[in-house]
């Protein structure tokens, strides 16, 4: 790339946002191959859920609707209930397998585009089939990283619902008091919320390009943030804003099927919502690369080009994490 490793340090919100384009523009033939093998199924799975859920979802309640109307004892009712057993087990397996199918496509696709981005970097000869290659190679180590996100988030939701039962019971009567703490513990929820996302996101870069993964992944990209939390945060809620926007307008007009506006416009909204999915998960994917090559800058840990280099060549061969002292950070000092 032109811009030294270095340098980035100084980029901002709408800097980080031009590198990202500037990679996708340099780039636009593996990462069209990429959005193809990867984004693409990831895309298809995540909107196409939605349709499909809500069909089995209310052909759930007009078979319980007419169980209901039915009288109990009779085989007709024994029947429905049956059907109406067989039809929740298969919703309820419906979800596991989007569950799963979401969670290994998004870890296919982030190990994907970060190791592209770091191959850039690096000035390394970068192919599709090599991305490939190296993909069922790291995003083991993404799931353990996931997997310990998840476990956080679950504790802190845990512990936020035991602060919501101690208010309950002791000021949810106080006139002044109670409302004001229970909107205190709300805002600081939120908060705490986004601030994990954004370690989390962070994390995932982590993982793919030093030897830490899970708590230590997060640990680092924890400290990484300093200095940059309010620019992760404004990302954070752009690119999450933007899909909701996306996802909106997809059950909307395709999934409730609102105004009647006829099956060809429904048609054009679906491929519409589909396609600017597909470019917003990429840019995503690119943005959160280049953020953690801000933050490594921001914190004088200078990326060493040919050891960080020799790092991602070791995923040809055995694979076996090398300390990052000895990876790719090198401290320097102005």
């Amino acid at each position: 790339m032109d811009r030294e490793l270095e340098e980035m340090q100084f980029l901002g919100l709408f800097g980080i946002y031009a590198e990202a384009y500037k990679l996708i523009f340099k780039l636009r033939k593996i990462f069209t191959q990429i959005t193809l093998a990867l984004i693409l199924p990831l895309s298809f799975i995540f909107l196409g859920h939605e349709k499909i859920s809500e069909v089995l979802y209310w052909r759930i309640r007009y078979t319980e609707y007419k169980l209901h109307r039915t009288p109990a004892g009779t085989p007709r009712f024994d029947s429905l209930s049956d059907l109406v057993s067989s039809e929740w087990s298969l919703y309820v397996l419906f979800k596991a397998v989007y569950v799963t199918s979401l969670l290994v496509f998004a870890l296919l696709a982030t190990s994907a585009v970060v190791y592209t981005v770091a191959c850039v970097y690096t000035n390394r000869e970068i192919t599709f089939k090599k991305v490939m290659s190296v993909v069922p190679k790291v995003w083991k180590r993404l799931m353990v990283t996931f997997l310990c996100t998840y476990l956080g988030f679950f504790a802190y939701n845990v512990a936020f619902a035991v602060t919501l039962y101690l208010w309950f019971v002791t000021l949810c009567e106080v006139s002044i008091v109670g409302p004001v703490v229970l909107w205190i513990v709300f805002v600081s929820y939120a908060i705490g919320f986004v601030y994990v996302s954004v370690i989390w996101q962070l994390a995932s870069v982590v993982t793919v390009l030093e030897d830490s993964c899970g708590f230590k992944a997060m640990i680092k990209s924890k400290n990484l943030i300093k200095g940059k939390i309010l620019v992760s945060i404004l990302i954070f809620f752009k690119l999450n804003f933007l899909l909701g926007v996306i996802d909106s307008y997809f059950r909307m007009y395709v999934v409730y099927e609102w105004g009647e506006i006829g099956i060809i416009k429904v048609i054009g909204i679906g491929v519409l919502c589909f396609l600017l999915l597909l470019k917003l998960i990429l840019f995503v994917l690119v943005v959160q690369t280049v953020l953690y090559f801000v933050c490594k800058s921001l914190h004088h840990e200078s990326v060493d080009k040919s050891a960080l280099s020799d790092y991602l060549e070791g995923y040809f061969g055995d694979y076996v994490p090398l300390k990052a002292k000895d990876v790719q950070l090198e401290e320097y000092h102005l």
